[in-house]
């Protein structure tokens, strides 16, 4: 019996990987239908890329028309080309003496912590992607007001909570911008879901489908989540992915329409340094590097509501 499994190591995350479901509000918007392409596989610019068809036509339709030939309209469309995000984790060192006879316990034990960490590197990558980037007519970005709760009582500076007028007037705003009603999924961070619980009189008791013990499937015409990572935003602007928000600068619900969600798993590899060329230390290095990507196909139908500040 060999005394370690590097194969049957990277079968078991890439199957971790890929059945983990710590975002509920990517669930059920299937990949898509188009072929991982790997560009310089095993050099330091490595990278893998999928091709996204796009297109924004529409037929012009006329009612009760009378006038012959019919005018001919050329179809067009667009091919956008995504480049998945390349998750690393740094290389664990595993002593032969903790690896000798591994079992599939073992297994998990030694490549759950890289398992983890890079689900929660993804999710978090995918959730700032998802937000917009700033306030347009195509994608809004709104403030809280906490009016009817703590905007009276709120000190200088303070955040200001989210209340039912919020969140119609967010309703309005993805309206305005043409936003699809089918397939609008709401992701409420932590502050702006104990805020509707606050606010019993509209959401308190709509937050929690009791018999199920899950949120309640929609408010507002919204699919409700909730996610403990979402982007911070300064006013209406976004924070660049891996800033440190400061005080005065506050986590943001986000909404988007499923159907307009580029989603895709690449590939996943595994690195590993047996001990048998490491006599000195007797050890094993092991790694990985993981391709995803889920972002919006195009630049609308994705909105947020920051927190606003008392001024």
């Amino acid at each position: 019996m060999p005394s370690t499994y590097p194969e049957m190591w990277e079968k078991r995350v890439e199957r971790n990987l890929n059945d983990a479901t710590d975002a509920p509000w990517l669930d059920n918007i299937p990949e898509l239908d188009t072929e991982v392409i790997e560009v310089g596989s095993g050099t330091a610019t490595e990278k893998n890329i999928i091709h996204i068809p796009a297109s924004d036509f529409e037929p012009t339709v006329l009612v009760d028309n009378t006038a012959y030939p019919l005018a001919v309209e050329q179809y067009d469309d667009n091919e956008t080309i995504v480049r998945l995000h390349k998750f690393q984790s740094l290389p664990t060192e595993l002593t032969d003496d903790q690896v000798l006879g591994a079992s599939y316990d073992k297994i998990d034990a030694a490549t759950t912590a890289h398992k983890e960490a890079i689900l929660a590197k993804k999710y978090v990558r995918a959730a700032h992607a998802m937000a917009p980037a700033a306030n347009t007519p195509a994608t809004p970005v709104i403030l809280t007001d906490g009016v009817g709760l703590n905007a009276a009582t709120a000190a200088s500076g303070a955040r200001l909570q989210m209340s039912y007028e919020n969140l119609v007037a967010f309703k309005v705003a993805c309206d305005k911008a043409k936003m699809p009603v089918r397939g609008r999924r709401l992701v409420l961070c932590d502050d702006h879901w104990n805020d509707l619980l606050l606010d019993r009189k509209n959401f308190g008791d709509q937050m929690v489908n009791y018999k199920e013990g899950s949120p309640a499937p929609r408010i507002l015409g919204f699919d409700l989540f909730r996610y403990s990572e979402n982007p911070h935003y300064n006013g209406t602007t976004k924070l660049a992915f891996g800033a440190v928000p400061t005080d005065t600068q506050s986590q943001a619900s986000f909404a988007f329409v499923a159907s307009n969600v580029a989603k895709k798993t690449g590939f996943t590899k595994q690195y590993f340094r047996d001990a048998k060329i490491d006599p000195e230390n007797q050890s094993n290095k092991l790694n990985y590097r993981h391709y995803f990507v889920a972002c919006p196909k195009r630049l609308k139908y994705i909105a947020a509501i920051a927190s606003g500040r008392k001024a």
